[in-house]
């Protein structure tokens, strides 16, 4: 396959592009399809349309035929897998600029779940067109190695989150790494809203509900965040990566606090 040695200029951009699909992780994607032809023409071709999803609504199910990827405009949505028990596991949140599906292309059916957290909006990629573009052009194959590399390194990051021993460990590792997700989005990495519920991050993190209101009524007394309902602020980063690392560092009070709201 042909090198691609370097990144499209941002004076090859196209005008009046949405500041979302700026900061959407496919972006670089959709511009080597508009560099093809210098309109929206191809990029329309592949881009079936766009989708809005409510609170709980299903993009795709676990074992559902491959035909699109998706890629979150904005919201944000949870994916899931059945285990043999009949449970459900939370395995990721995705936020707006991430693509979803794009591990179901090997055996041609989707080996997750995939449900909306809140309100989402999402652009909906044939997978058909996109694989016949991408055989083709080596720019593009080359933008769908670093989406996967980053799905790769999500993986990684989520055996050494699940490989931490306490629950504050845990949660202060999640609220650091979403703190580093908004940044990347060139949005706030202090403040921003938990989309997902309470339950959700304990299934994710392998730790009761409870135990997550507990903790993080505990962050809140000593200052460390605040919060209000969903809405979350991170008020001390240095101590929240002390106690990522070694809780202990953090000197908790262990009484038992009030719950935060779910």
């Amino acid at each position: 396959m042909p090198e691609h040695s370097s990144q499209p200029s941002a004076a090859a951009e196209p005008t009046g592009v949405p500041i979302d699909c700026r900061n959407c992780g496919a972006y670089r994607l959709c511009l080597s399809l508009w560099l093809k032809t210098g309109d929206s023409s191809l990029q329309e071709y592949v881009v079936r349309k766009k989708q809005v999803f409510k609170r709980g609504e299903v993009l795709y199910r676990m074992g559902q035929p491959l035909e699109y990827v998706y890629v979150i405009r904005g919201g944000s949505v949870k994916t899931c897998i059945s285990t043999e028990e009949g449970r459900m596991q939370v395995m990721g949140f995705h936020m707006a600029g991430e693509l979803l599906g794009l591990n179901a292309i090997g055996n041609r059916r989707h080996n997750c779940e995939a449900r909306a957290t809140g309100l989402t909006s999402v652009c909906e990629v044939s997978v058909e067109r996109f694989e016949e573009l991408a055989r083709k052009d080596s720019a593009i194959q080359y933008q769908i190695f670093k989406i996967m590399g980053a799905e790769i390194r999500h993986s990684q990051e989520l055996l050494l989150l699940l490989g931490k021993h306490s629950a504050d460990e845990r949660l202060a590792a999640f609220l650091l790494g979403l703190s580093q997700q908004f940044a990347q989005r060139r949005c706030s990495p202090t403040e921003f809203v938990l989309s997902m519920s309470r339950s959700d991050i304990g299934n994710y993190l392998g730790i009761a509900e409870e135990t997550v209101c507990r903790v993080l009524a505990r962050f809140q007394n000593d200052g460390i965040i605040s919060s209000e309902c969903r809405h979350v602020r991170l008020r001390d980063l240095q101590r929240l990566r002390q106690i990522a690392r070694h809780p202990a560092a953090s000197g908790f009070r262990r009484a038992a606090l009030p719950h935060l709201p779910a």
